[in-house]
């Protein structure tokens, strides 16, 4: 046989196998991950639901969470473990039904990897449970009810595994501005008012167990509801009880009805009035104004390390504006520790496509210690409890002064030992 035709039968009986070969893919990476896997392909962006109270009076603590977040992405120049970053960014309204909804929608999408949110405790515990259900985590950076995850070191009501936190637990919130009003204002006679929410109510459940125990009496506890605007009735009830100091620790705009028609109510001239973190807020103080004077705050003290001042300077850089409260700081702390894991528990492949396991990165979240954030050394306990924190007591002197001014005005500080949180029976990792 010719040598030209030989070649030419040879190509020929050769191409279907060469063919074969030339569209051969490369097996598929195999998830033995008990919750499942992402896939993200090599030009594929890292997904990541976004959920915040992004309307209402809330609204301006939702979006210094998004700035956080912002901040993060810029320190790492908008990248995860070698890919760009998508948010799905959803607004829940700080209620318990938008925090359900918007994690529906966040989860619909099997290419989420996690979940940044939410601003709000209330929203949060229903968005929680969505989240885990689901098999994703996911971090706060302003969540602090301590129902959320452990109290006293054992698993609270509402705790989710894949749920994790920078912002403080508030168990202890409560119990600083008890132990303030009672060995330094020499309260004896005290009365709380929350909304029903798990956040407030977990604080005034805390300071009612503290001020008690010290020997104080309290003479009301109650709750109004949000959206209620007449706070009447309720300020009857405590000009009844005859309370030397009102703990309210309120969101806006029940703190500013409540604060308004306390001063305005006759019986009520010298009663002390204090509230929480809630309303350490710009826009709080400049609604209030005088009328908030000589009012006691409490919560937890905002960051004073070298990295907060770098990243306060950054954050006038980037927005062209001073912060509305100091917030930013542990949601970029949140969004920071999520990054980290995800790039320590993807398996990188050949083609540059990541495996995430999403159990495996609940795993990386719980085992997290000791990394340094700009509000301090962050560390997971098997609850979600990330942080440590110093909570302290502030006292509005100078409206004008803002809440820089505020935050300067410290009148008590109380740093509590973390409790060793004990891990449910369940174990933290179970879908």
């Amino acid at each position: 046989m010719p040598l030209a035709r030989f070649c030419r039968l040879l190509i020929l009986l050769l191409s279907p196998v060469l063919l074969a070969a030339c569209d051969h893919e490369p097996p598929k990476p195999v998830c033995s991950d008990p919750l499942g896997c992402v896939v993200i392909g090599p030009a594929e962006p890292v997904k990541i639901g976004v959920i915040q109270a992004l309307s209402g009076k809330v609204a301006a603590l939702g979006q210094e969470q998004l700035r956080g977040l912002e901040l993060a992405l810029n320190a790492r120049e908008r990248t995860v473990a070698g890919h760009p970053v998508a948010l799905q960014t959803e607004d829940d309204g700080c209620t318990s039904e938008g925090g359900a909804n918007a994690a529906l929608k966040v989860v619909a999408d099997p290419q989420t990897v996690a979940i940044f949110g939410s601003t709000c405790s209330g929203a949060a515990a229903t968005a929680a449970k969505v989240m885990s259900d689901a098999g994703l985590s996911m971090i706060s950076g302003n969540n602090s009810a301590p129902f959320l995850t452990a109290i006293g070191g054992e698993r609270a009501p509402n705790w989710q595994p894949g749920y994790f936190r920078t912002a403080p637990n508030e168990e202890h919130s409560g119990e600083t501005a008890a132990t303030y009003a009672y060995h330094t204002l020499g309260i004896r006679r005290a009365a709380t008012i929350n909304d029903n929410d798990i956040y407030t109510r977990g604080l005034t459940d805390g300071f009612v167990r503290t001020f008690t125990k010290l020997g104080g009496t309290i003479v009301l506890d109650t709750a109004i509801n949000k959206g209620d605007s007449n706070m009447g009735p309720v300020l009857d009830a405590v000009s009844q009880s005859q309370a030397e100091l009102l703990f309210f620790p309120l969101f806006q705009p029940e703190g500013n009805h409540l604060l308004t028609q306390a001063r305005n109510h006759a019986q009520l001239g010298a009663l002390v009035l204090m509230s929480d973190g809630a309303l350490i807020e710009h826009s709080f103080l400049a609604a209030m104004g005088d009328l908030a004077r000589g009012m006691y705050f409490v919560g937890p003290g905002p960051a004073a390390t070298s990295r907060s001042k770098e990243l306060a300077q950054t954050y006038l850089d980037t927005f062209k504006a001073q912060p509305a409260a100091s917030y930013y700081q542990s949601g970029f702390d949140a969004a920071n520790l999520l990054f980290l894991a995800i790039e320590q528990a993807v398996v990188r492949q050949a083609d540059g496509s990541l495996l995430l396991g999403r159990e495996a990165l609940r795993r990386t979240l719980y085992a997290m210690t000791g990394v340094d954030g700009v509000t301090g050394s962050l560390s997971c306990d098997p609850f979600g409890d990330c942080a440590s924190a110093v909570f302290n007591v502030l006292r509005l002197d100078d409206p004008a002064a803002g809440v820089s001014g505020l935050q300067r005005n410290i009148q008590f500080s109380h740093a509590p030992q973390r409790q060793l949180a004990v891990a449910p029976a369940t174990g933290p990792n179970r879908p």
